[in-house]
């Protein structure tokens, strides 16, 4: 089971990296093992626009216990998930910084971070990630 607690420290650690190494304010969102959204922080200036992304990226990793960073490779053209961005009520986002959390094997939730670049969204989300 993912806590309030596990969040906040998971966001404290997205927050310090983005601010710390990424320099770009991020929208962070962390959800339960149902998917459903448990916490959520949009720093100053974090645009209006990532907030849903931020949202839809944690539930796209929970709802197919993969890395969107990953999910994105294998829904090009041609490969096995091609159009899976249209399923669930064009909730599922399939490019980097949604990733699943784990305790002792299990997955318990996810982290979602949209604000910047792929690479600088992932990197905050595998900060986040981390700190559980």
């Amino acid at each position: 089971m993912l806590t309030l607690d596990d969040a906040k420290r998971i966001i404290a650690a997205a927050e310090k990296t983005a601010t710390d190494d990424v320099g770009q304010p991020m929208n962070i969102a962390v959800v339960d093992a149902g998917g459903h959204l448990l916490a959520f922080v949009r720093q100053p200036n974090a645009w209006l626009g990532s907030i849903d992304i931020a949202i839809n990226k944690a539930f796209t990793a929970r709802a197919f216990d993969i890395p969107t960073k990953k999910l994105a490779e294998l829904s090009q053209p041609d490969e096995q998930f091609f159009g899976i961005h249209v399923s669930n009520h064009s909730r599922v986002v399939i490019f980097a910084g949604g990733i699943p959390l784990e305790r002792d094997g299990a997955i318990v939730g996810a982290i979602g971070v949209s604000g910047g670049f792929s690479k600088q969204d992932q990197a905050v989300a595998e900060a986040g990630a981390a700190a559980l």
